[in-house]
């Protein structure tokens, strides 16, 4: 299955880095290069579950995971598997401008943080503040309205685009 940013609301996070899209299923078992990536014969909504579960020892290793869409477009790579096991590409086909904003406030909630930048008129939430040295916060665009946050800065950086 070939994925945008736009049915990004049919992955389940965390996901995984995979490397390569040589996989096929055969009697409820998902392969990867000849090793065991997922046993849907198991019961577990998640990955992790079911692969606890085989009684299997040829497991694919998987080295990485993903929290969210911005790990997806930092990796090099394009296959990844979602936490309820769905192997797929991500294709990137869209430009969007990524902007650094000046952080003007950064207010600490019990799960996650939310800032406030210099010419955005809402704030914008983030798993975690960012280190107590960072001033600025790289903003991708899409459809010219700010989107999310990509990276922190100490120091503003050129204004660029990226490919999401």
């Amino acid at each position: 299955m070939v994925i945008t940013y736009s049915r990004l609301a049919k992955v389940t996070f965390p996901v995984f880095r995979l490397g390569s899209s040589n996989w096929h299923v055969q009697d409820g078992l998902l392969y990867l290069d000849g090793l065991l990536l997922d046993d849907k014969n198991m019961k577990g909504n998640t990955l992790g579950l079911r692969r606890l579960q085989t009684p299997f020892n040829n497991l694919y290793r998987l080295n990485k995971s993903l929290d969210s869409l911005v790990g997806i477009l930092k990796q090099s790579n394009n296959t990844f598997i979602d936490n309820a096991g769905n192997p797929f590409l991500y294709e990137k086909t869209r430009n969007c401008k990524l902007i650094y904003k000046k952080i003007r406030k950064i207010e600490r909630k019990d799960t996650a943080a939310v800032l406030w930048l210099e010419g955005i008129g809402h704030p914008m939430r983030v798993p975690r503040p960012p280190a107590p040295e960072m001033a600025w916060a790289a903003v991708l665009y899409l459809n010219n309205a700010p989107w999310m946050i990509y990276e922190f800065s100490e120091t503003k950086k050129s204004d660029t685009r990226r490919k999401v």
